[in-house]
């Protein structure tokens, strides 16, 4: 019996995702559980498990390729055909092929334990070297050569494939030395000695070449751009900026920071703009709410799940700390450390990225004093956090050195009115001032 599998959906309203490597090929035997291929979507990376034993008859798409859900991946050729099988019960009839299963995989799918080269957090596409192009309609494209060992499986970048057409090189004699023995621009160049004619054709094509770089839009770029559209065009933008003078904090900072590296938890101010910034959204719940308008009522939520602003080389991703009122600072922090390292190694599952009231970005930990943050949409309000300055300020009528902190707060104008948003932004404030405050309310 050959059974038909599906890219099955991994959930949070996912609808495609892109193919970064296969792990099997037509005829290799696959058991249960076994990695089939490896597929970045707008949230995660992960691999897909095969659902049954068996050969694999046929794959569908190569790298670079949009699959989206639904679609077939692969075709198993599963032992016993025509014996009466659990899973002949589940049997459509298809025009592509005699029988189609659609499948749920009953196997957890799993974010990729290794990162890659030249990969980003969650998704982003291996980049093939310096000058290399990636291109979601050519990128590893599967080409069939003859070579003295018979046929064998090309993986190129598009330059490489046009420059070897070029120098009249056959690509599949070509070593390569990217992901997954991708040939590079390099390995084209590197092969052999060219005659004269073709390095000057080379030449020739890397100054025409050099102008621009072409890249495809990765699944985390698509999902920024569209997410930010959205926002953009469905919530009403406001945002306010204020200074706290927070040396009290930095002293805490400082003195508790070599105790929390003791137990490898490393402690920033942004553990204690998480805890205030969840206590002040329990006193000030119109932040913490979203609007339905098709329902005309108003949704508030009654648990305070923070998302944190992760900075990675092909995009921002949030990750949420769940129940931030109930956890101690330790914990935050412990918290927001493990979340960075998942997103730096691409282990981020979707569970991570899951229903999230609130987002804080610290864009100060690179650069900048003020900026005016896009809500993470549907939710009422985003906050800022800019670079810790030393500044002159007045106490008790004297010119002192202050440390400052610039925040940034932009909230949906439908949803929170201007005197709420201060209120709410006095309130952050009032706890990053006097941190033992932090402690007195619940």
């Amino acid at each position: 019996m050959r059974f038909v599998f599906n890219f099955p959906d991994l959930g949070e309203g996912l609808e495609e995702g892109t193919i970064l490597e296969w792990f099997v090929s037509e005829g290799d035997s696959v058991k249960i559980g076994d990695s089939l291929v490896q597929m970045e979507t707008d949230k995660v990376v992960a691999d897909i498990p095969s659902p049954k034993s068996g050969t694999i008859a046929a794959r569908y798409g190569n790298v670079g390729d949009v699959i989206h859900v639904g679609s077939p991946l692969v075709e198993i050729e599963m032992e016993g055909a025509g014996e009466n099988t659990e899973s002949d019960e589940k049997v459509q009839e298809s025009g592509d092929v005699d029988k189609q299963v659609v499948v749920d995989a009953g196997v957890p799918i799993q974010a990729i334990s290794e990162p890659e080269e030249g990969a980003a957090v969650v998704g982003t596409m291996e980049v093939a070297g310096e000058g290399g192009l990636l291109a979601a309609s050519d990128e590893g494209s599967i080409e069939t050569g003859q070579t003295d060992a018979g046929f064998r499986k090309v993986l190129a970048t598009p330059v490489a494939r046009a420059m070897a057409k070029e120098m009249g090189i056959d690509i599949n004699n070509v070593p390569g030395s990217g992901p997954s023995g991708r040939v590079k621009k390099e390995d084209i160049l590197n092969f052999k000695s060219p005659s004269a004619e073709s390095a000057s054709r080379t030449d020739a094509f890397k100054t025409e070449r050099e102008d621009v770089t072409y890249k495809p839009l990765t699944q985390i770029r698509k999902t920024i751009a569209k997410n930010m559209l959205h926002s953009k065009h469905n919530a009403a933008h406001m945002s306010v900026f204020e200074e706290v003078e927070i040396s009290v904090l930095k002293e805490v900072v400082t003195k508790y920071k070599p105790k929390f590296a003791g137990k490898e938890v490393k402690l920033t101010y942004l553990a204690f703009v998480v805890k205030a910034v969840a206590q002040a959204l329990k006193q000030h719940p119109q932040l913490n709410s979203q609007i339905d308008t098709e329902n005309n009522r108003m949704i508030f939520r009654n648990r305070y799940h923070i998302a944190i602003a992760v900075d990675a080389p092909d995009g921002l991703v949030a990750p949420v700390i769940r129940d931030a009122d109930r956890l101690s600072i330790f914990e935050i922090a412990k918290k927001i450390g493990e979340l960075a390292q998942k997103a730096r190694e691409r282990k981020l599952a979707l569970e991570d990225m899951k229903e999230g009231s609130f987002t804080i970005t610290s864009f100060g930990s690179i650069g900048g004093i003020f900026a005016t943050p896009v809500i993470n949409y549907p939710q009422a309000g985003i906050l800022g956090i800019g670079r810790i300055l030393k500044t002159p300020i007045v106490k008790d009528d004297e010119i002192v050195i202050g440390n400052i902190m610039p925040v940034s707060l932009t909230v949906d104008h439908r949803i929170v009115d201007g005197g709420e948003t201060t209120r709410f932004v006095k309130r952050v404030m009032e706890y990053l001032s006097d941190p033992v405050s932090l402690l007195m309310d619940d």
